[in-house]
């Protein structure tokens, strides 16, 4: 291994700073910023900034003095650079994310639970399905598991965390599949290291409702788009076309244009509007309000959907939405369905009364959320929703 270190005449914060960097690999490069006392926080894509109060001590301890064009060319010739536009970083929202690449027969893909427990039988007919489609697949050591006491919860949330992040940090996982929803993902985000999980290299995630925090906080802190689509538990009953729609989005992403394409929905407010994709399960995006991971609509064409919250409570959840801003700047919303939520008149009576005030394209009614047949949508593509057409048409691939 070859560690190299540039002069530090790199103005930050009122300091000049060097940038450190190995030419092998980063797991060698952060081996030797520990031992050498340089804090992680100091890492960034491919590199660490030090002070030029460390200059020396890194030189003593084994760095050799290059010139910032060495250090460049040094990273290129390696294939360690990695460029702010295609690494995963915080992106402000209402950004265009990062794509991640698009999956191919023969991949290897992980499934992880980070929410409620797993039916085994549930379990294996989706794993079937995504075996059908060539993609070898990889089961969490603790997709299984029971929680000792909380019978909500799919084991403890160390190792959810843990079962989540190694499949994120092995290069030969090229997607990450939810084995389920339900409740709990919320209680493992703060367990994860997410300047660590920036590292990797992108990788498609899957998954909906309870999922939709962890989309969120993928957003808000990776800032790479993913996919609001079945579960593992409940890809195996989806319907031929709901499971068809998802495999194309993964599979053949170009070949996916208009996300309505082939289904009902109403038309609420006429209009037409672009903006990025975001939003999912109603309840979720309403508990994350006020944490580091909210990710509010600015910019944005809003898909919502749920399933057994009344009327009131969604009414509740809505307006606590917009009195916190989250709605703010938003261009569009696409409503799902709202599945066991009561009386259907009287949800889409709170849905119209709180949001048509929006001013915004408003299409209703579409199959999306807790359904067999539910479509798959990008979170964090440009798209545009074309209210009076009934189309949602992506700008670009949802995957690269």
């Amino acid at each position: 291994m070859a560690l190299w270190i540039d002069p530090p005449v790199w103005p930050a914060h009122g300091r000049l700073w060097s940038h450190l960097i190995s030419d092998t690999s980063l797991a060698e490069l952060h081996t030797f910023a520990a031992a050498q006392g340089v804090p992680r926080r100091g890492f960034e894509r491919d590199h660490y900034d030090v002070p030029a109060s460390s200059y020396d001590a890194l030189v003593s301890a084994g760095a050799t003095p290059v010139s910032a064009r060495e250090v460049v060319r040094s990273l290129t010739a390696s294939g360690l650079r990695k460029r702010k536009a295609v690494a995963m970083a915080a992106r402000a929202p209402g950004r265009e994310l990062l794509r991640p690449p698009r999956l191919r027969p023969g991949d290897q893909v992980a499934v992880v639970t980070t929410a409620g427990p797993v039916l085994p039988a549930r379990l294996a007919a989706g794993v079937a399905r995504l075996e059908g489609w060539g993609l070898r697949v990889q089961i969490g050591e603790h997709v299984l598991d029971r929680h000792p006491r909380l019978v909500h919860l799919a084991g403890l949330d160390v190792d959810q965390a843990s079962d989540l992040s190694a499949a994120w940090m092995d290069p030969s996982v090229r997607g990450v599949f939810a084995a389920r929803g339900g409740f709990g993902t919320q209680r493992v985000l703060d367990l994860l290291d997410w300047r660590r999980l920036a590292e990797a290299e992108p990788k498609v995630l899957i998954g909906f409702s309870d999922l939709t925090v962890l989309h969120q906080a993928v957003a808000a802190r990776l800032g790479l788009a993913s996919v609001h689509g079945p579960v593992v538990s409940s890809l195996g009953e989806a319907t031929d076309d709901g499971a068809e729609r998802l495999r194309r989005l993964l599979f053949e992403p170009e070949a996916v244009v208009d996300l309505l394409a082939g289904i009902e929905s109403t038309t609420w407010v006429s209009g037409r509007a672009e903006g990025i994709l975001v939003g999912g399960n109603l309840a979720m995006l309403t508990a994350e309000l006020g944490t580091a991971f909210d990710r509010p609509a600015s910019n944005g064409v809003v898909v919502i959907e749920d399933i057994a919250e009344a009327p009131h409570r969604i009414d509740r959840q809505l307006t606590q939405l917009q009195r916190n801003g989250w709605f703010d700047d938003a261009r569009a919303v696409v409503l799902g369905s709202f599945t066991d939520c009561g009386d259907p008149a009287q949800v889409d009576a709170v849905l119209l009364e709180r949001l048509s005030p929006l001013g915004v394209p408003i299409v209703a009614g579409v199959d999306l959320g807790h359904t067999r047949s539910s479509i798959s949508i990008p979170l964090g593509v440009l798209a545009t929703l074309d209210a009076d057409a009934r189309t949602l048409t992506l700008a670009c691939p949802a995957l690269r």
